[in-house]
């Protein structure tokens, strides 16, 4: 949040909406991805809500969450504490630290004294403080929790767990000293270490033995084995292309506090699922198809190599650590507008791309997926989708040139699946883990409609490819009969689009009018008619609950995934006002909410708002770091600023804000290799006159393209702009004015309030379809 009275506004000018706002240094070349700056690009007093650390190298822990046995001055080991005191430990003794954020990485302590003969402490992780306990949450879908890590202790110093056990998210750490020596059977051979090469088609080491727990219990305390800790510290691993994890290329700031936080929520969240390569898969049951491990139930490790390269965006921080396309479809935007950090994009579409099977099709997902013919005809299209954002904010046309022949044989694999119906037929049941997935499906018609209008943009404007130029008519001739076939399934009674023909169709046994699919046929504009997309959007919007819009195709679940989605569904309909008050009741939730971190974006939860993800069993296996719950990331500069790329880097552009009426200011912007773009959207009052909204824009020297603000759009060039829309005028007249028009006129509008927030029920569960969708593992 600002404060008002900021000490150097003077020096620094000031907003009397959006706060102390910083002179920037131009920014004449624009930035690299492969080589990201090393301070922020847009610095300033929005940087207060970013959750990355500032020396990632050393993560102390905030407060105490739990003690119990006997321990002594806890507090020591906390980063605000004297560092001469030192935690102590006798047998049977725990301590559960709390970090301020969800974090990732081996877990050091400096032990300052310890007995003569080695002994263990037990550790467990958890992200959700529900799981803070003696057993780590789960990776795992085979028990209900993971076992604790027995860490040998034989001297004094630090000691830091091995690199193939570092945790890939936790806000919680418990140290435990158990009251007896664990077996030796119940540990962890320390002779082992990770697969010696980085190399993509290295197996990761099979050897690993069962970690237990020795759970007998005494009251005597054997100070023989007491030990005394003075520091516990993370070494964080995750976002490894940049050695500051503070230097972000975009930013965001708004009259809503909470939206901020959300934001950089998920930020942070896509930087704790980028990765090393080498620290990927936290599947070891799935691993095991691949790398023949022994690792028995329960265990865990992250060393199995899952791209080449030195960072990979993966879906979950903790779990799976896998490259998945269709988390990719939220995730790649959020990353390109918050840290630029594309090489990471790039590592997860080669892997793909390394692992494409003989007929043209792309596999589910990357290592270990892709060995044994695994494949989604919907995450099949994500990767294509990948291909073009990633193109779009990197102009990185070598690698598709690389990439084209295999992109038109994934794109041809795609397109024969569009039958005479005009309706995409799937043969694959993998999607997002919802039920339902087959036959002429909604979703995949939508997204193979949009895929196809990016497929002819690739090839017409960037590789120029003579072939597939030849394409083009039978292609289009495709999507018109894909725009006609849709309406087959509409549904009068819903004013929504139904899952597929037959028993989740209009009037089906199962009938289903999924948030999936429905929000993909707004985006992908394969509905023609404007007061249908209308219809859509409102009716979408009628069925949110107290926590959040329901995914009405996956019983039970709140799906950040698919909502962020409906998000971009709301702005395709010109409903604007419906996805900034989506993002703050849903996304409000998932950061102040009972249960979760309050730092990252959760995979999912469940319909009453509890954490639990239906489609685990398991509660404690739910993500609570995942990138395909970061649309608002995204969504807040693309379509509430409307920062619209239209060609890559953005030489050529729309800029298209909307207020909304949810916000009295926003601003925000990202770079590009071509530099700077930056949008700044104030409610005001010129003095003596009525209310007007306020435009002023940024964008890179030698770009060009069209700034639409109410109802008139401009021709733009590179440079500074200011436009100012009449609010008090009958038809909202709008001017392009001069960059310092009336600005010592301008004062904030008073008699602005923020609606008041819709009251809604809370979601039903309905257990028996709970147990009856819970996804099978390996």
């Amino acid at each position: 949040m600002f404060i008002s009275d900021f000490l150097d506004y003077l020096l620094l000018g000031f907003d009397s909406v959006l706060g102390p706002i910083p002179f920037k240094v131009p920014l004449r070349a624009g930035i690299s991805y492969t080589s990201l700056p090393r301070h922020a690009v847009f610095p300033g007093p929005w940087d207060e809500y970013i959750k990355a650390p500032s020396n990632k190298s050393y993560i102390q822990p905030d407060k105490i969450w739990h003690v119990e046995g006997p321990t002594l001055l806890p507090d020591a080991v906390l980063g605000h504490h004297d560092s001469a005191s030192s935690m102590t430990l006798d047998p049977g003794g725990l301590v559960i630290l709390e970090f301020a954020e969800n974090i990732a990485g081996r877990a050091c302590l400096e032990v300052s004294s310890t007995s003569k003969s080695q002994t263990y402490l037990a550790l467990a992780y958890s992200e959700s403080p529900r799981f803070a306990d003696r057993l780590p949450d789960a990776t795992t879908d085979r028990q209900e929790r993971d076992l604790p890590l027995y860490l040998p202790i034989d001297r004094t110093g630090i000691t830091c767990v091995r690199p193939e056990f570092i945790r890939g998210a936790f806000k919680y750490l418990t140290i435990y000293l158990p009251e007896h020596p664990p077996k030796p059977e119940d540990i962890w051979s320390e002779n082992e270490s990770p697969p010696a090469s980085p190399d993509f088609n290295a197996r990761p080491d099979s050897r690993q033995k069962h970690l237990g727990v020795h759970d007998e219990t005494s009251h005597h305390h054997n100070h023989s084995r007491r030990i005394s800790i003075s520091s516990v510290y993370v070494n964080c691993t995750a976002f490894p292309s940049n050695p500051n994890p503070r230097a972000y290329t975009g930013y965001f700031s708004s009259s809503s506090t909470l939206l901020n936080r959300i934001w950089y929520s998920g930020a942070y969240t896509l930087q704790l699922t980028t990765i090393d390569p080498g620290e990927g898969s936290a599947l070891i049951d799935y691993n095991r198809r691949v790398d023949q491990n022994r690792s028995p139930q329960g265990s865990w490790y992250s060393n199995f190599t899952i791209a080449n390269g030195t960072a990979v965006t993966t879906d979950g921080a903790k779990r799976d650590r896998m490259a998945y396309p269709g988390d990719m479809a939220i995730a790649v935007p959020g990353i390109a507008v918050s840290t630029y950090d594309m090489v990471a994009v790039r590592t997860a579409l080669d892997s793909l791309f390394i692992r494409q099977y003989a007929d043209g099709a792309l596999p589910y997902a990357g290592p270990p997926m892709g060995y044994s013919g695994e494949f989604s005809d919907t995450y099949h299209m994500h990767t294509l989708l990948g291909v073009w954002n990633y193109v779009l904010f990197t102009n990185d046309v070598p690698w598709l040139q690389a990439h084209w022949g295999a992109h038109l044989q994934a794109f041809e694999y795609s397109l024969a699946k569009v039958d005479r119906t005009g309706l995409f037929h799937v043969t694959s049941t993998n999607d997002w883990l919802r039920p339902g997935m087959t036959g002429h499906n909604l979703e995949a018609t939508s997204l193979m409609y949009y895929v196809l209008q990016l497929t002819v943009r690739l090839a017409d404007e960037i590789v120029k490819d003579p072939y597939a130029r030849a394409q083009l008519g039978r292609w289009q001739d495709v999507a018109q009969r894909m725009q006609r076939g849709i309406e087959l399934l509409w549904c009068d009674e819903s004013g929504l689009y139904g899952d597929n023909i037959g028993r989740r169709g209009c009037g089906g046994r199962d009938e289903c009018t999924p948030q999936d699919g429905n929000s993909w046929a707004l985006i992908s504009g394969i509905i023609s008619n404007r007061t249908r997309r209308s219809t859509v959007s409102t009716n979408m919007r009628k069925r949110w609950t107290k926590y959040g819009a329901p995914a009405t195709e996956f019983p039970n679940v709140i799906s950040p995934f698919a909502s962020s989605f409906e998000l971009l569904a709301h702005c395709a309909a010109g409903n604007h006002d419906a996805a900034v008050e989506l993002t703050e009741l849903m996304w409000g939730y998932m950061l102040d909410g009972d249960g979760f971190t309050n730092s990252t974006c959760v995979e999912g939860y469940r319909i009453d708002g509890d954490i639990q993800y239906p489609a685990y069993w398991s509660s404690a296996r739910n993500s609570h770091a995942h990138g395909w719950s970061t649309g608002p990331t995204m969504v807040l500069l693309t379509e509430i600023l409307g920062i619209h790329l239209e060609t890559p880097l953005g030489r050529t552009y729309r800029i298209e804000p909307y207020l909304t009426k949810w916000l009295k200011g926003a601003r925000g912007g990202f770079a590009t290799g071509l530099g700077m773009f930056e949008v700044v959207l104030r409610r005001m009052k010129v003095k003596g006159a009525g209310p007007v909204e306020v435009l002023d824009l940024e964008t890179p020297a030698g770009t060009g393209g069209k700034v639409v603000f109410g109802a008139e759009t401009w021709d733009v060039g590179g440079g500074k702009s200011r436009y100012v829309r009449f609010l008090d005028d009958g038809d909202a007249r709008v001017e392009k004015v001069a960059t310092d028009w009336k600005e010592s006129e301008l004062v904030e509008d008073d008699g602005w309030k923020k609606p008041e927030v819709e009251a809604r029920r809370v979601g039903v569960v309905d257990w028996e379809a709970l147990e009856a969708n819970y996804v099978k593992g390996p």
